[in-house]
C-alpha cells in the first residue's frame, strides 16, 4: 500500500491538474454518449422528456437541440474552454433531468453524483502546470 500511495503522490506532484482533467473527461463522456445515443436511437430517449415538452414541441426536434447543446458542453469540457460555465450548465441540465424524471429515480439517481461533479468544476480552481 505504501508503494501505491507514493506512486499516487508522485503523480499528483507531477500533474496537479489531473483530478480536474478526470472530472472534465468524465462529464464530457456522459454528454457525448447521451448526444450520440439520442441521435441514433431517439425513440429510446423520447420518454425521458417531460410530458409538457412532448405536448408542446416536436420531441425529435427537442432531442436534436438538446444533443447539440450536450456536444457543445462536451467540447468545452474537453478543450478546457468555458469550463466553469460548462459545469454550471451541466449541473442545471442534470438537475432538470432528475426533477422532471423523479418517477424514474431508480435510473436518474446517478445523475446526482454527476451534478456534484459538475459543481466541483464550477467552484474549484484548476491548478497551474
Amino acid at each position: 500500500m505504501k508503494h501505491f500511495t507514493r506512486a499516487i503522490d508522485n503523480l499528483r506532484a507531477k500533474w496537479p491538474q489531473l483530478p480536474w482533467v478526470f472530472l472534465r473527461i468524465g462529464l464530457a463522456t456522459v454528454f457525448i454518449y447521451a448526444a450520440v445515443s439520442s441521435t441514433i436511437s431517439p425513440n429510446d430517449w423520447v420518454s425521458f422528456l417531460p410530458q409538457i415538452v412532448r405536448d408542446n414541441f416536436s420531441p425529435m426536434l427537442v432531442l436534436k437541440v438538446f444533443s447539440v447543446i450536450e456536444l457543445v458542453l462536451a467540447v468545452w469540457l474537453l478543450s478546457g474552454v468555458y469550463v466553469r460555465l460548462a459545469g454550471l450548465v451541466c449541473a442545471v441540465m442534470l438537475g432538470g433531468i432528475v426533477v422532471s424524471n423523479f418517477s424514474l429515480f431508480a435510473i436518474s439517481f446517478r445523475d446526482i453524483g454527476l451534478i456534484f461533479a459538475a459543481l466541483a468544476l464550477v467552484f474549484s480552481e484548476e491548478p497551474e502546470d
